[in-house]
């Protein structure tokens, strides 16, 4: 544990380093025009840097108080890229871990999909969009693609980090199989979906480097305002020369008139600088947030519409439920103790090699461990097929079947035997309440009812409960019957379910709540997710999904957990919290510097305004020069919180907004008059 926590804190001395290094180079003229707020103050520190030359040469007791407002100028410049340098470099870390995956492969070009067909060895930059290539054990994956033949477990680790291989097979919604992973075994013939430069993985690598020049909507409005909020005060700080000259020539007041320095001082403290130095970084910080829990956005927007969303669709299977159903109990036909029902559902279990299957045995061995039966070597085993829709075990004169309750009592009428009509109203009770029943049946006699049932995950109740309280509507998907659905949703506690449902259903039901004004998010993984993720505003597919459910997501999951998606919310939601908060701080901390810099610039004019000097501040130079040092100081000191996010809370908007008014609000107000009057004391002990 503490080299692992030698090795984080020697990566986070790097990248301060890099980050410093980077400060300096964005002091291009270029680079601070990207961030108006930052652009006027980057003006301001030129400006004063001529007239500090100047009054060296013509005014040398004046230019100690120019060049030290000017030299703190340049410090908040530098504190502002530091902050964006900071978010950068972490990006650009995991942009170098993706690039790592990232190797010149050999490919095994086939003329067709056939495995058998001749190969031809060629650079994996080589390969065109549609041709076929064959990957065997051992082999890495060159390029982004579909199976088409075969089947093969696959190490994905260098793309998600999971150590675990996962199954890839022709068919089906886990063909897509991605550049720069490996076969461990078996073989696959794969289909290129995407060329040399545009593979998955270079387009995560793409979307990392590009995190710093994206900017959302919502990043964009709150630029605009900033905007604005600066070219007010831009107004007021030059019309207050004109005043002050008017004032000390032809209103018979005495004093002089304000200065230059004091002047872009003022208007340094009075527009926005907190928020405008630290929104790229908060931004970007977003980005990393979700890059660090496996998750990349395709887009800034999707992570905003994120901390928007209103309804959560989310499947069934593997989100809400674990996905293979489980036996929970037996229920013995009248006459048929419990114990011999455990024990004909374990016999015709034994061979029986689905998730279903070994739940029964393991249950029957639970309920009854001293009664253990054992069939003989001559027994044979029947597998479940398709057409038949039972399974079971002919052993001398025994003949045990398990399978559909119309399948066994069709084979039960066959042999002779009745069906009698209490198993009827378990199996109707069974299926009411969201399980599936099996029904066990010896020869002629029927035995009970096994009830198979689909396990709800520990704790998803209590995290629907979490977004219920943040006013967020979740919908389960499921292919189930409306019965079995809703039982399912009561037990889970979602707000609704849709029952049986196709893509055209899914699809519908998203368009009619965004009609409705309602921001929609929805996770899947097959082709037939595809129109219900792209209509989504926030749509996620699992990274082991099909090409086709990832080109129509916006955002991907490495780790391929359906449940992410819930973590995603909350991650949406900090980000823009952590913007609102910053924002409310930057806007509130202007009061102090109102009751710091105004009185010190005009009282030689209006003594009158000494009564503003509520901070007691011991000369208009000290408290000026004060105002613009916290001004520079509070960014570095916020930049953990820019990049750590605000503690989020399941709360609703009002409480949320509540709660941050009054810590950043509140706050913003009052830490200024502390950190100014602190400052203003060691500047006079100086």
């Amino acid at each position: 544990m503490k080299k692992t926590h030698d090795m984080g804190k020697q990566q986070w001395q790097q990248q301060a380093a890099g980050a410093l290094r980077d400060s300096l180079v964005m002091l291009s003229p270029r680079h601070q025009l990207r961030n108006p707020v930052m652009f006027i103050v980057y003006l301001g520190a030129i400006l004063l840097l001529l007239l500090f030359f100047h009054d060296l040469t013509v005014h040398p007791a004046e230019a100690v108080f120019t060049g030290a407002i000017d030299f703190w100028l340049w410090i908040t410049i530098l504190f502002a890229n530091f902050a964006e340098a900071v978010a950068e470099r972490q990006g650009q870390a995991q942009a170098s871990s993706l690039r790592e995956s990232r190797q010149e492969l050999t490919a095994k070009r086939l003329p067709r999909a056939d495995r058998d067909a001749s190969y031809e060895s060629v650079a994996a930059t080589s390969l065109r969009k549609g041709e076929f290539v064959l990957v065997e054990a051992g082999d890495a994956i060159p390029c982004d693609g579909e199976a088409v033949a075969g089947v093969a477990s696959v190490d994905e680790s260098a793309i998600t980090g999971e150590s675990a291989p996962v199954i890839r097979e022709a068919g089906g919604d886990r063909s897509a199989v991605t550049g720069g992973t490996h076969i461990l075994s078996d073989w696959l013939v794969i289909r290129v979906t995407q060329e040399a430069g545009n593979t998955f993985l270079d387009r995560m690598i793409g979307m990392v480097e590009s995190a710093a020049r994206r900017k959302t909507p919502n990043e964009i409005a709150l630029s605009v305002l900033l905007v604005i909020l600066t070219l007010v005060f831009l107004v007021v700080t030059i019309t207050l020369y004109p005043f002050s000259w008017y004032s000390v020539h032809y209103a018979s007041h005495s004093g002089s008139v304000i200065s230059l320095p004091v002047l872009i001082a003022l208007l340094v403290c009075l527009i926005p600088t907190t928020i405008g130095a630290l929104l790229p970084a908060i931004g970007i910080a977003g980005i990393m947030r979700l890059l660090r829990a496996n998750v990349v956005a395709m887009s800034g927007r999707s992570i905003e519409a994120a901390g928007d969303v209103d309804v959560l669709l989310l499947d069934k299977t593997g989100t809400i439920t674990f996905g293979n159903r489980q036996a929970a109990a037996f229920h013995p036909a009248p006459g048929v103790s419990e114990q011999e029902l455990a024990t004909a559902a374990r016999l015709s279990s034994l061979t029986d090699d689905t998730p279903e299957g070994k739940s029964i045995v393991q249950l029957a061995q639970q309920r009854f461990p001293s009664e253990q039966q054992h069939p003989s070597d001559q027994a044979q085993w029947l597998p479940f097929s398709a057409e038949t829709r039972m399974s079971g075990v002919d052993d001398g004169e025994q003949q045990l079947r398990k399978g559909a309750p119309d399948s066994i009592r069709q084979w039960v009428e066959k042999q002779g035997g009745s069906w009698p009509s209490a198993v009827d109203d378990t199996v109707q009770k069974v299926a009411q309440s969201g399980a599936t029943p099996l029904v066990i049946a010896s020869k002629e006699q029927v035995l009970g009812v096994v009830e198979l049932k689909d396990i709800v995950k520990t704790g998803i109740k209590e995290r629907f409960a979490e977004l219920r309280e943040m006013g967020i509507r979740t919908v389960m998907v499921t292919g189930d019957n409306p019965l079995t659905a809703a039982a399912i949703a009561a037990e889970a506690g979602v707000d609704d379910y849709l029952a049986e449902a196709k893509p055209e259903t899914k699809l519908g039901r998203i368009r009619q709540y965004q009609e409705e004004g309602y921001m929609v998010a929805m996770t899947g993984d097959g082709t037939n997710d595809s129109p219900a993720l792209a209509q989504a505003d926030v749509g996620l597919c699992m990274a082991s999904g099909t090409q086709a459910a990832r080109e129509a997501a916006n955002m991907v999951d490495l780790d391929s957990n359906p449940t992410k998606l819930l973590e995603i919310v909350r991650i949406g939601k900090q980000l823009l919290m952590t913007r609102g908060a910053l924002t409310t701080f930057s806007v509130a901390n202007d009061i102090a510097k109102y009751f710091a810099i105004i009185p010190a610039a005009f009282v030689s004019t209006y003594p009158q305004l000494s009564a503003l000097n509520i901070m007691q501040l011991s000369s208009p130079s000290s408290a000026i020069l004060a105002a613009v040092i916290f001004n520079a100081i509070v960014i570095p000191f916020l930049i953990p919180l820019a990049l750590r996010g605000i503690k989020f809370r399941a709360e609703s908007a009002q409480q949320a907004l509540r709660r941050n008014v009054l810590i950043y609000g509140v706050g913003g107000i009052i830490a200024p008059f502390i950190g100014i009057k602190l400052i203003n004391l060691l500047l006079v002990a100086l």
